[in-house]
């Protein structure tokens, strides 16, 4: 009996080490889990850090798209510009004021032939604002071409845009007025007020709470996507 009591008292001894070191095992995991975490929270602070001072890079930028190299070599991209305001928009001419001007480099495609866009960078956010404002309003030409002027978006910013695009068209079919703003956000009126979400995830987290407005009461909050099959339907957004 004595026997079996010394092995009895080993067992639990050897039991307590095991659920010892099973308590180490797990708080080890948990630290690894919270690092990990921090992380990925550091790296995303610096990912938006980074795209922050990109948006604060292009935000006086405007973009000239669809005029031949050939012209630019003629003439220079500043002086192209400047050519563009004087037939489009005369009255602005005196406003104007350019601090450099380039060519940007070709993202899109570099296995296939892509005119290269035209940069111009101004002294002020403002006037950016005026020409592009006035840009929405007419056809701009430049020697009878017609050309378009745009946001100096980066790649990653136009993707981003570009994933709004379903759900900009589910929003106007339920005539909630979206929009899309600067540089890769959405905005669309709801119950009178206008809502504005950043990402996906946070117009998902508002839908799961308050299921957007339709006009067919059957319809949730995961109808805001549209497939892209032979005829319309929706789908969630994830």
């Amino acid at each position: 009996m004595e026997e079996i009591k010394q092995n009895m008292e080993s067992l639990n001894a050897l039991v307590d080490i095991i659920k010892e070191h099973i308590s180490i095992i797990k708080d080890r995991h948990v630290e690894m889990l919270q690092t990990e975490e921090a992380r990925e929270l550091r790296l995303k602070r610096n990912e938006e850090g980074l795209q922050e001072i990109s948006y604060s890079i292009r935000k006086c930028n405007i973009r000239i798209i669809g005029i031949q190299e050939e012209e630019e070599k003629e003439n220079g991209v500043e002086n192209l510009f400047k050519e563009v305001i004087a037939q489009n928009f005369p009255s602005l001419g005196k406003q104007i004021h350019l601090e450099e001007a380039a060519i940007s480099p070709r993202y899109v495609n570099v296995k296939r032939h892509t005119a290269k866009c035209k940069v111009v960078k101004l002294t002020k956010m403002n006037d950016e604002e005026i020409i592009l404002r006035a840009a929405r309003q007419k056809k701009i030409t430049y020697k009878g071409t017609p050309i378009k002027l745009s946001v100096d978006f980066s790649a990653e910013t136009l993707q981003a845009r570009r994933a709004w695009n379903d759900i900009v068209t589910s929003l106007k079919d339920k005539n909630l007025q979206p929009r899309r703003l600067y540089p890769a956000k959405i905005s669309f009126r709801y119950d009178g007020k206008i809502k504005t979400f950043p990402d996906k995830q946070k117009l998902t987290e508002f839908i799961a709470t308050r299921p957007p407005p339709s006009r067919n009461p059957q319809e949730g909050p995961h109808t805001w996507e549209k497939k892209k099959t032979g005829r319309k339907r929706l789908q969630s957004t994830e």
